[in-house]
């Protein structure tokens, strides 16, 4: 057996008991991993092999990049097999589920900052573009999330009948536009532009208002309306 492993730290350094006697905030990143993949390999602990899938050239530290891999990316890692890799997805969607839950306990919509936390966990980590639509009420409380279509990374299709057909089958009082970045730049494209003008114009036909238009990016997200351009 190998003298690095958990069992032969100081209780300190051992990530369940470090948990237990000083909290879950005192842990690090690898060390709540650690706890995740419960052991390491013959040469490495579980913290130094989750430190390993911390610095992966796609991880790069980066907690929403780790959500992103799939189980057979991390199964390139020497000491996590399919149960483990399963076990660390799972965990990051858990995460995700739980951004989503608090996002819905501020039903109401008083804000881009409100509308961009309820769709994130939607769009946030997707290799690829899609639009969605927020669907509210005449009291701004959102009654439903839709997926319009889905494209490359470099694009979308979005046809305006996709968009309202939903919100006018769910009595919608408004909608909010939403989709994604997958490159990560945060400003809106002309053709994003004219999307958003072209589907206000054809909501005021169906009495549906187009209130926001929400970009999100890993990063961040970028209001229409916080702009002035809505």
């Amino acid at each position: 057996m190998s003298s690095n492993g958990i069992k032969s730290w100081a209780a300190d350094d051992r990530p369940r008991e470090k948990l237990l006697l000083k909290g879950r905030s005192a842990l690090s990143d690898a060390e709540l991993i650690a706890i995740l993949i419960g052991s390491g390999n013959a040469e490495e602990s579980a913290v130094e092999v989750a430190r390993k899938i911390l610095k992966d050239e796609k991880v790069k530290d980066n907690l929403v990049e780790l959500g992103k891999l799939s189980v057979n990316e991390l199964i390139k890692h020497k000491g996590i097999g399919e149960a483990k890799a399963i076990t660390i997805v799972a965990a990051m969607e858990l995460g995700n589920r739980r951004r989503e839950t608090e996002a819905l306990q501020r039903e109401q919509v008083t804000s881009s900052k409100d509308a961009a936390a309820a769709i994130q966990r939607h769009l946030a980590d997707l290799p690829h573009e899609e639009f969605w639509i927020l669907m509210l009420n005449r009291a701004n409380k959102i009654i439903g999330k839709h997926p319009v279509s889905q494209g490359g990374i470099a694009g979308t299709v979005v046809d305006a009948k996709m968009v309202f057909k939903p919100a006018v089958e769910n009595s919608a009082s408004s909608v909010i536009l939403c989709h994604n970045h997958p490159s990560g730049n945060l400003q809106p494209s002309n053709e994003d532009i004219k999307l958003t003008k072209k589907l206000q114009d054809a909501g005021v036909n169906l009495d549906v208002k187009v209130i926001d238009h929400i970009i999100i990016t890993d990063s961040g997200y970028f209001s229409f309306a916080d702009e002035g351009l809505i």
